[in-house]
């Protein structure tokens, strides 16, 4: 009986693990990152449009001349169309990052069904045409989950490095933890906003983004949008 407990506890485990892990594919083939030899890195940003601090991205990105991938909360483009019209037109990609960023590992069918449509509902509304791509809330995502997304004729977007931006004091952290990581080939997770509400303060994501293109530039890297680095994925 205890060792029925004890298999079923680390069943559980698993499960949860492969639910979050950004490189896992159980229950899901993923993107997670391009071909190492590449010396491509990709920069995305979720949890916006972000009012200030998606603009001052904006202009740290048109100084470097650099695009990057934007996975948008919907309820936030509805808020505030014209910055997400800003980010299209300015020449970056934009991604489905459900309405209300929900964790999907929890969710039911339906609920991820309707969060998906939702968000490509405001999308389409305030950006017209956008990519087909799409980053689940947390990385969480079941069987289910990823059924949704491929009705939707969406294709998961994951991540390699992750900048833990959200809860950094500072660009020197976000750095930190960025630069042991990195390698041709990655895909960066930053945010551009917060989940919880319109404003969270990402004046340290602005700052580390600025030095993390000059940096990587002068180390022989180039930055690429997320369909660009797709068709050079490792394997």
């Amino acid at each position: 009986m205890l060792a029925m407990l004890a298999g079923a506890g680390l069943a559980a485990v698993a499960a949860g693990y492969h639910s979050m892990a950004p490189g896992s594919q159980l229950y899901g083939r993923t993107f997670v990152r391009g071909a190492p030899e590449s010396r491509q890195l990709a920069l995305t940003f979720d949890d916006g449009p972000n009012d200030p601090w998606t603009a001052r991205l904006l202009e740290v990105l048109e100084r470097r001349q650099v695009r990057a991938t934007f996975f948008m909360i919907g309820r936030f483009v509805r808020q505030k169309p014209a910055l997400a019209r800003q980010v299209a037109e300015a020449g970056h990609v934009i991604g489905n990052h459900t309405f209300t960023h929900p964790n999907l590992a929890f969710a039911s069918g339906a609920a991820v069904e309707r969060e998906l449509s939702e968000c490509e509902r405001a999308l389409a509304d305030a950006v017209g045409d956008h990519s087909r791509l799409f980053r689940p809330p947390f990385g969480g995502r079941t069987p289910v989950a990823l059924r949704q997304v491929r009705r939707h004729g969406l294709k998961t977007i994951m991540w390699r490095v992750s900048g833990f931006d959200w809860s950094a004091k500072s660009a020197a952290q976000i750095e930190h933890k960025i630069w042991p990581r990195l390698r041709g080939g990655d895909v960066i997770l930053l945010h551009d906003g917060g989940h919880r509400q319109m404003g969270a303060d990402r004046s340290c994501t602005v700052q580390a983004v600025d030095e993390v293109i000059v940096r990587a530039q002068e180390q022989g890297f180039s930055f690429v949008t997320v369909p660009e680095m797709m068709p050079l994925q490792a394997g």
